[in-house]
């Protein structure tokens, strides 16, 4: 790259970047599909990890620690993502994991998919905004529609099969499958134990997961109260 030296009528120095003119700035139509390409990309590395067939990712960070996992919020938030539209959909995949906690690989790929449909319309000559207002609207019929065909799920704080089937599906493709049945109950007794029925709400900053080492997954157990962290001051100390 070749720059050249000069300076102003004040005499202060600046430099010219030569290479500067080569660059040229994407504008409208051809900066909005480089954009849907990025998204794309994003959508089609997760997409893979989708499902019962899907394949687990290893992803393996600058300090050389390997992380595994087929759960969509995990892979985007350890992939170095530079584009700012991929960046919109690891915080996408992350707003879903903090509101719902499942689903976060499904609305990735359901994203890239609907601007892949956007894309064609782009190529019809329909402008951005009529493109965006359409799916507002679908958007409205897709929710009206889902409520005339959902079922309500009766539970009660006696009766949590129901709940218990749940946390059972969306454990299916995590990596506690040997332990299936205790994890998703695990799961069911945390949430009872803080959730307020009234008002339908829980706050997960009352549920805190502990790793302990030199264990197995069996051995996990949920404590109704405070674990403390204890190291033996004296080695004749009680253990119980």
């Amino acid at each position: 790259m070749s720059a050249m030296y000069t300076t102003d009528e004040h005499g202060r120095p600046f430099i010219i970047v030569r290479e500067q003119e080569k660059k040229a700035r994407t504008t409208g139509i051809e900066a909005t599909k480089a954009h849907i390409m990025a998204a794309k990309t994003v959508a089609n590395i997760v997409r893979t990890s989708l499902g019962p067939r899907g394949l687990d990712k290893i992803l393996i960070s600058p300090d050389g620690d390997i992380t595994i996992s087929n759960d969509g919020a995990t892979i985007m938030s350890q992939m170095a993502i530079e584009n700012q539209i991929g960046k919109l959909l690891v915080e996408l995949s992350k707003s879903q994991d903090d509101e719902i906690g499942d689903g976060t690989t499904g609305i990735v790929v359901l994203a890239g998919a609907l601007l892949e449909q956007a894309e064609e319309l782009l190529d019809r000559g329909i402008h951005p905004i009529r493109i965006s207002d359409g799916f507002e609207q679908a958007c409205k019929l897709a929710v009206a529609h889902l409520d005339t065909v959902s079922d309500k799920i009766p539970w009660s704080s006696d009766n949590t099969i129901d709940l218990f089937k749940c946390a059972k599906t969306s454990l299916g493709s995590k990596i506690v499958n040997k332990c299936h049945d205790q994890f998703a109950q695990m799961a069911v007794d945390a949430i009872l134990a803080v959730a307020d029925l009234e008002r339908q709400d829980v706050d997960f900053e009352l549920i805190k997961v502990e790793g302990k080492v030199g264990g197995e997954l069996a051995d996990s157990a949920l404590v109704r109260g405070i674990v403390i962290d204890k190291d033996f001051s004296h080695p004749q100390m009680p253990k119980q």
